[in-house]
């Protein structure tokens, strides 16, 4: 039985895919899955065009899935439900899906498991096989059986929405009947596709995320919720390569850092690599940013590529390293926005009402952080496996390569790696200015990684060069004692400055950073953490630069957690690091005489003592007593040391090896419930809270900007929500409604709490 529905002055006989909402007219059936099926299959032939096995078997899956993803949704009860104006009906009363990947299931299987999971996330397999006839389908007996004896009149309708040119033979219990599928794209092959050889876990990644992106941009489009255009700029690589090569030779300079930077950047764009792994082990300020940039738009020219990817292990330097690109790469009449997209955390939603806010991969060049992109990998969920189509045919440079995961997650992030560069030609840079290897480490070779050549981007003679001028720039002190607050400030207070001083927690930074303003004055102290919005982050990072460049203002200290550990060029007296990591002491040595412009130049290493306002982070206990011991026993600081560290690492905490192998266990098995569940960079669930009273009103009223949440929100602990007096303005959306303000950022208002209630909420 069909509804009517009122398009302006007549009366059409049409079945629904979406209700009226605000103000927008319902959308139809037929427009939204031709809408899909378009969609869906363009980001499958752009990204099938990189697939080793050929583009069609991706383009097949996704256009099966694609036609009959909704399929469920012409059932009478979800009709009444759509067409019911009253806005009472929010939630279909049939589970829409089943329908779709019940007749699948007997034609596909991957385009089954993308049907299943596009609206509750992809399963834990080995559980989904023992459910035999169920698999796929509803949990509900109940469900499947009303579903089942619908299926005729389903395919009835399916088949009346669309022209007849597509026909599938499907068998199934209920009978045989031909199913009639939509012909938006009549000209591709509509065969029965053939057993994926490759890896099928990032295969079902794939073809869900061209799903997922598809129906979520269709119907985000249909409530007017998507840019007037969907059309992105294209790479042009041998256009910004030319635009990056005239920049860089405007830069000059003079001295020895200067040549061995020229030098550095000649290298790197001009070595010829045809495998698909490169490594650059170069130290801080030898000019990775431009260079490597380099360096991957001429292997973009070379392999057609369609983006290039920058994998920054933390948020603050992001905006750092877009500057340096939107000058450098931007061509007449682009917006900078367009061109280099900027990606502080993950925004991933999956409700209708706040999709149009999630972080896309919709431009040439991506600069985004290791949490935001390995998470996309390991993620299940299809609100942030949206973006997982743009990475076929892209070059990625990852920066602090070792160093940007925990260590119980590199093999696994090998492992993808590996896929992505073998069948989905990606070509990877990792970086870093102690480089450990991690894929050739004896301890981790028992995890059967990936024996993958990896080749040198600078010659032995210029890395020889690079790290010796690395290794007389600053001297490393150790202070064994455990020191309070009070003497923490005083020490540093009274050191030569400019001073820098890294703190593990955020609330550590933010604690220290107001006891120097209360102690010393407002001018004496400025502090750096991912408590600042994105645009606070930039402002600070521009004062700091300011004062650094002035060569009488050096009474003062910078606070700051290790997001300034990498890609941020700044250049201190005296550093004080919290004791963490060897590598993160190498990484805050970093911004220590980083230009070799004080002789004198040196960086202490602390255990900071804990009261009610100061907690420890517990996962760096490995890597503190491993940093501590080489302490104690005179053990020399260098770069060369990073790859003993690591080893040392993996012996003291022998957890970690079973923690990788239960990992690489969970993939081979497309157990994908329990790899996004585990696959955490930050052991921590954050929802964005935004602080901005303007944009919290405009997501309150659906008029919101996914580029402008980037930037005017932070990201809070989940299990603080309550604590912290989160507001919902929109599903999985918050406002922040303690105290802000551009010092402390969010944490003014957690210290707040703190002081009243005399005790301590870590962050």
């Amino acid at each position: 039985r069909g509804k009517l529905c009122r398009f302006g002055k007549s009366m059409t006989k049409e079945y629904l895919a979406h209700s009226e909402r605000d103000g927008y007219p319902p959308q139809t059936y037929r427009d939204h899955v031709k809408g899909v099926s378009r969609r869906a299959l363009k980001y499958a032939a752009e990204a099938g065009q990189y697939a080793a096995e050929g583009q069609e078997i991706l383009v097949s899956a996704v256009q099966k899935s694609a036609e009959l993803h909704d399929l469920g949704k012409l059932g009478d009860e979800n009709q009444d439900a759509l067409h019911d104006d009253s806005g009472k009906a929010r939630h279909l009363p049939v589970n829409h899906v089943d329908a779709g990947s019940a007749v699948l299931k007997n034609i596909n299987a991957f385009s089954a498991l993308a049907v299943y999971a596009h609206h509750r996330d992809l399963p834990n397999m080995e559980m989904e096989e023992l459910r035999n006839g169920a698999m796929f389908r509803d949990k509900h007996p109940a469900t499947r059986k009303l579903v089942d004896d619908a299926m005729p009149m389903l395919l009835t309708r399916h088949r009346m929405a669309f022209p007849p040119s597509l026909i599938y033979q499907v068998k199934y219990k209920w009978g045989m009947l031909l199913a009639r599928h939509c012909a938006a794209f009549p000209q591709k092959s509509t065969t029965p596709t053939r057993e994926y050889e490759g890896n099928p876990s990032v295969f079902g990644r794939m073809v869900l995320s061209c799903l997922a992106d598809a129906d979520h941009t269709d119907t985000a489009a249909a409530y007017g919720r998507t840019p007037k255009t969907e059309k992105i700029p294209q790479l042009r690589a041998k256009e910004r390569l030319a635009a990056l090569d005239r920049y860089v030779s405007q830069l000059g300079g003079e001295g020895e850092r200067s040549q061995l930077r020229h030098e550095m950047y000649m290298a790197c764009s001009n070595v010829e690599i045809s495998e698909s792994f490169s490594a650059c082990d170069s130290p801080v300020g030898s000019g990775k940013t431009t260079a490597v940039m380099a360096h991957l738009l001429k292997q973009a020219i070379k392999r057609e590529s369609r983006h290039v990817f920058v994998v920054l292990p933390y948020t603050s330097i992001i905006q750092q390293s877009v500057d340096v690109y939107r000058k450098a790469l931007l061509l007449p009449g682009e917006r900078p926005d367009e061109v280099v997209a900027e990606l502080h955390f993950r925004a991933d939603f999956e409700d209708d009402d706040t999709r149009y806010l999630t972080s896309l991969w919709r431009a040439p060049i991506i600069v985004t952080t290791a949490v935001a992109f390995f998470e996309t990998l390991a993620s299940g969920h299809p609100a942030t496996l949206r973006r997982f189509h743009e990475l076929p045919g892209s070059v990625i440079f990852v920066d602090e390569a070792h160093n940007a995961l925990p260590l119980k997650l590199l093999p696994l992030a090998w492992h993808w790696m590996n896929v992505l560069a073998e069948e989905w030609s990606c070509y990877w840079v990792l970086a870093s200015g102690s480089l450990v290897r991690y894929w050739e480490l004896e301890h981790l070779s028992k995890m059967d990684m990936p024996n993958t050549e990896v080749c040198e981007l600078i010659a032995p003679d210029l890395h020889h060069r690079l790290m010796e001028y690395e290794k007389n720039r600053i001297a490393f002190r150790y202070r064994s004692d455990t020191v309070s607050r009070e003497e923490l400030a005083a020490w540093v207070h009274n050191s030569p400055g400019p001073r820098l001083v890294i703190l593990n927690t955020v609330q550590s930074a933010a604690v220290i950073a107001s006891d120097l303003r209360d102690r010393y004055g407002r001018e004496q102290v400025e502090h750096l953490s991912t408590a600042l919005t994105p645009e606070d982050r930039e402002i600070v990072i521009k004062r700091v630069k300011q004062r650094l460049d002035d060569c009488g203002d050096t009474d003062w200290t910078l606070v700051a957690t290790s997001c300034v550990e990498a890609g941020v060029d700044f250049s201190f007296r005296t550093g004080f690091r919290e004791m963490a990591s060897l590598l993160s002491l190498l990484q805050a040595a970093g911004r220590v005489g980083r230009n070799g412009e004080y002789p004198e130049a040196e960086i202490w290493s602390f255990v900071l003592q804990e009261d009610s306002m100061l907690k420890q982070n517990p996962q760096l206990i490995s890597s503190i007593d491993v940093l501590k011991g080489y302490f104690q026993k005179n053990v020399k600081i260098t770069p060369e040391l990073s790859t003993k560290a690591m080893n040392d690492e993996i012996i003291r905490d022998d957890s970690c090896l079973r923690e990788i192998k239960k990992l690489l266990e969970f993939e081979a098995a497309m157990e994908f419930q329990a790899i996004d569940e585990k696959f955490r960079v930050i052991d921590s669930d954050t929802v964005p809270a935004v602080v901005d009273p303007v944009l919290v009103t405009a997501i309150s009223f659906g008029k919101g900007d996914w580029k402008l949440l980037q930037r005017k929100a932070v990201s809070v602990r989940r299990d603080q929500m309550k604590n912290w007096n989160l507001k919902e303005i929109a599903t999985g959306v918050y406002q922040w409604t303690l105290r802000y303000d551009d010092f402390l950022g969010y944490m003014a208002g957690v210290i707040d709490l703190c002081k009243l209630k005399n005790g301590v909420l870590m962050a």
